[in-house]
């Protein structure tokens, strides 16, 4: 069956336009309510959001759609996505929602679905819910509707669990560490878990309006937190996206950490303590190959999946990984979380810190990354990539880089694009490589 609706990581699009708008989210409420009521105890579903403006009309819409089929709402205001996935567990839910659209700009936003165990919702489960939206679903008797209520102890029981990620005898004394939290989901919570650990809090990106979500702020925009941090001085910097289950970190030098490393620390360290499970940790083809290459040597596997982090959670539980990530920042630490978590993963680095007694730039550049480089080729119509000359470009460039790179093609799943990844040890080759491919494409398309 063909998806309308569910994309790799629920429902996305631009408000009040296709497929986000307040009809479709009470759709969604009715038809995720439906499928969930199951046994005959009393339903309910917690719903959580971002900052987002348009956060208002689909929590109303949404509400209006689980309470019409019987299940009662819990209601938690902004909240990170993993906040959202914790309570759904804590609550004994049936399910659980987010709002939020993640690291896009403000006009967009999201619906994301937890089954009751916290974890999101399989293929199977979206499927049924695909094929329900396009059905009238039956509503609730009058006297069975559904209620609603806010709970105001919900950024606390997250900031208890986030601290709970660390040991007792952990503590974050001494350390500057700049907190920012892309005007988004996690304003009030990571900055209050982090100082409550000791440490002095920088925070940025905590003045949400509705309409600055990600707007210049957070881990797809740095400057603001490189800035911050060389200023003053600080120790570390941590930068959230808009839902925080995603996280990049920048030494005290103003230099990036992305996932890559971040996921070559914490594997490292859980390995030596016996901590790690799965004898390795588990990312996506975009990964860098210096990740591959150092924890090969340091006798650990990667292990690769699909772009997504719902790929990557997919491999950890069919094969007993507790550490997993992207490159793009989302880090799922499955002895904490259920799904990607930016503050706890943040914890982690941050407990590194203290332990170790070095400085983030010494901790945190494990392994130099090869050179790696990425296109997109946007095309009009038809599978440039069934073409056979492009087939023959490809079969070339594979053969130029056996031993000494990787190459990742893949169509995008959201545009006409072609997403063209090569990496190397020599950054020319690597160019070349992905030019040759990109004008095959281009090509093809015409």
């Amino acid at each position: 069956m063909a998806r309308q609706y569910f994309g790799t990581d629920g429902i996305r699009g631009r408000t009040n336009a296709g497929v986000m708008t307040a009809e479709i989210a009470m759709k969604v409420g009715q038809a995720a309510g439906t499928r969930f009521l199951r046994g005959d105890h009393r339903h309910r579903v917690v719903i959580g959001k971002d900052t987002r403006l348009s956060g208002y009309m689909l929590e109303n819409a949404l509400v209006a759609g689980f309470t019409s089929v019987g299940m009662d709402v819990v209601l938690t205001g902004p909240l990170p996505t993993p906040a959202i996935a914790l309570l759904t567990r804590e609550l004994r839910a049936d399910v659980g929602v987010m709002i939020s659209a993640s690291h896009n700009p403000y006009e967009d936003n999201g619906i994301k679905l937890f089954g009751p165990d916290g974890f999101k919702l399989s293929d199977e489960d979206e499927l049924a819910i695909e094929a329900m939206l396009g059905e009238t679903q039956p509503l609730a008797d009058a006297a069975k509707i559904g209620r609603a209520r806010r709970i105001e102890d919900a950024r606390g029981r997250y900031i208890h669990a986030v601290k709970g990620s660390l040991p007792d005898n952990v503590r974050l004394d001494g350390l500057k560490i700049v907190v920012d939290c892309a005007n988004g989901a996690a304003y009030q919570v990571a900055p209050s878990a982090i100082w409550e650990l000791g440490a002095e809090v920088i925070a940025v990106g905590v003045s949400p309006n509705g309409t600055n979500i990600n707007d210049k702020v957070g881990s797809t925009h740095l400057n603001l937190v490189k800035e911050t941090v060389v200023a003053s001085g600080a120790d570390i910097g941590i930068a959230l996206d808009g839902d925080a289950d995603r996280l990049i970190v920048v030494d005290e030098k103003g230099q990036t950490v992305d996932g890559d490393q971040i996921m070559a620390l914490i594997g490292t360290r859980m390995a030596a303590s016996g901590q790690l499970r799965g004898g390795g940790v588990v990312a996506t083809v975009m990964s860098n190959l210096g990740l591959e290459r150092f924890l090969v040597g340091q006798g650990l596997t990667l292990e690769r999946t699909k772009v997504g982090d719902r790929h990557v959670l997919e491999k950890m539980k069919a094969d007993g990984f507790n550490v997993g990530g992207e490159q793009s920042g989302h880090m799922i630490l499955l002895d904490h979380a259920t799904t990607g978590d930016g503050t706890v993963a943040a914890l982690q680095v941050l407990a590194a810190l203290v332990q170790s007694g070095k400085r983030a730039s010494e901790l945190l550049h494990l392994f130099d990354p090869v050179p790696q480089l990425l296109k997109n080729v946007r095309f009009a119509g038809g599978k440039p990539l069934d073409d056979a000359r492009v087939k023959g470009v490809i079969a070339d460039a594979e053969a130029q880089l056996n031993g000494k790179g990787r190459l990742v093609i893949r169509p995008s799943g959201t545009e006409p694009v072609i997403r063209v990844m090569a990496e190397g040890d020599d950054a020319g080759e690597v160019e070349q490589v992905v030019d040759a491919i990109c004008a095959a494409v281009k090509e093809a398309a015409a």
